[in-house]
């Protein structure tokens, strides 16, 4: 698929509307993982040194249209500062006005605006042209450096490149770029984990991974649902029991291609999910009623590492305990750090997806060893599952048809 980047234009002196991704963590007012922020500084550096003037635009959250303090992307200015060297990011409070724009023209060449959280307004959401058109109002050029949010057809995604010419970003081309390489024709065998709360909402996810990969490796509190549809006790555990059919079906059909499926044949139970809580390690066949599943066993894990060991590609979404409490993220950690291990050594392509899943690996330290991790949850996700991406389509009707006048557009006054 064409789509035009950043070698195919000329951006000094002119103002380059960048979206980014900056929906962050927030602990206390301050950014508590910066890695989404760190990705996007390649591309923005190069703009600055190329005479550029930098505008930022993202979401943050759910506010759901409205102006909610806790979801400001305030924060993230100061983060950015950080990560750009100390370069001052100019923050607007407003996203699109005469407020945003008066801060706009007050930049010079190389300098950088932040503006403020894009779904403090419904229109974004809805995908609407007005607000798209308000947006490209205060800019030369746009460019999309999200492919998190490429999935989405929102304003500062989709319809805001029929108002501006419309190219990809660094980090945007580099994720299609590996995307592309390691998964359209990968070395089999191939294997998936695929963790995460629910199969609901990775039911398209396993579907397709069930005509495409060799081996696929089910965790996190998704695999309590298979578990319950094989006839196990689950006890308190995270269950979608309505989704028992489903699961079965899936099974089936994994069962029909010759998939080797990995189920939790062993695993740690506690009776709540709290740190320091007592826990233990029994088979599937004896979970108490009055117990948690909240992680997998040894066995387990040896299992998926030993299936690992004989694959060549390794694509991983979700975790499979529950990290963000000892000793639940065990399991996750320790497979994390031999697949780095296994891709360092040459033996393994390994590619990972999804806010939650990059967190994960950098907690094991190995974020850096595997072959490629993607920002992108939903969007990597639906990536895999083959899925139109609107962001990306719009990118592509953007280089081959061009843009629309602004005509018939009521821009109005903030």
């Amino acid at each position: 698929m064409k789509l035009s980047t950043l070698d195919q234009v000329d951006v000094a002196g002119k103002v380059v509307l960048v979206r980014a991704d900056y929906n962050v963590p927030l602990k206390n007012n301050k950014v508590t993982d910066v890695t989404r922020i760190k990705k996007t500084v390649a591309t923005i550096q190069e703009l600055r040194e190329k005479k550029a003037r930098v505008v930022l635009i993202s979401h943050l959250g759910r506010p759901k249209g409205h102006n909610m303090p806790e979801y400001s992307l305030r924060p993230v200015a100061a983060s950015l500062y950080k990560e750009l060297g100390q370069v001052p990011v100019f923050f607007s409070d407003e996203t699109i006005g005469l407020t945003a724009a008066s801060l706009i023209d007050s930049l010079q060449p190389g300098e950088v605006a932040l503006l403020e959280n894009l779904r403090f307004y419904p229109e974004e959401e809805r995908n609407d042209e007005n607000f798209a058109a308000k947006l490209a109002q205060l800019a030369d050029i746009y460019v999309n450096d999200a492919f998190s949010v490429c999935h989405r057809a929102h304003a500062s995604v989709d319809a805001i490149t029929k108002f501006l010419p419309s190219y990809a970003g660094r980090l945007l081309q580099e994720e299609i770029r590996q995307l592309e390489t390691q998964l359209h024709s990968p070395r089999r065998p191939v294997m998936a984990i695929v963790g995460g709360a629910k199969i609901s909402t990775k039911l398209n996810l396993l579907k397709s991974l069930a005509q495409r990969v060799d081996v696929l490796a089910i965790g996190g509190g998704m695999a309590n649902t298979f578990l319950h549809a094989q006839g196990y006790e689950v006890g308190q555990s995270l269950c979608e029991k309505e989704m028992k059919h489903e699961a079965v079906q899936i099974l089936a059909d994994l069962s029909r291609r010759g998939c080797v499926t990995i189920l939790p044949t062993d695993v740690v139970v506690a009776a709540e999910p709290v740190a320091g809580v007592k826990s233990r390690i029994v088979p599937v066949t004896d979970v108490p009623k009055d117990q948690m599943i909240l992680d997998v066993g040894p066995k387990t894990i040896d299992d998926i590492v030993s299936n690992i060991d004989h694959c060549n590609t390794l694509i991983w979404n979700g975790s499979i305990g529950v990290n963000e409490i000892a000793p639940f993220e065990y399991a996750t950690m320790l497979i994390a750090r031999h697949t780095a291990l296994q891709t360092q050594s040459g033996k393994l392509v390994s590619i990972a997806g999804g806010g939650d899943t990059a967190a994960a690996l950098n907690q094991a330290s190995c974020y850096d060893d595997f072959t490629y991790v993607s920002m992108g949850g939903g969007a990597f996700l639906e990536w895999l599952e083959g899925k139109p991406m609107p962001g990306i389509e719009a990118l592509h009707h953007a280089a081959q048809e061009g843009i629309i006048a602004f005509e018939n557009i009521t821009l109005g006054k903030e």
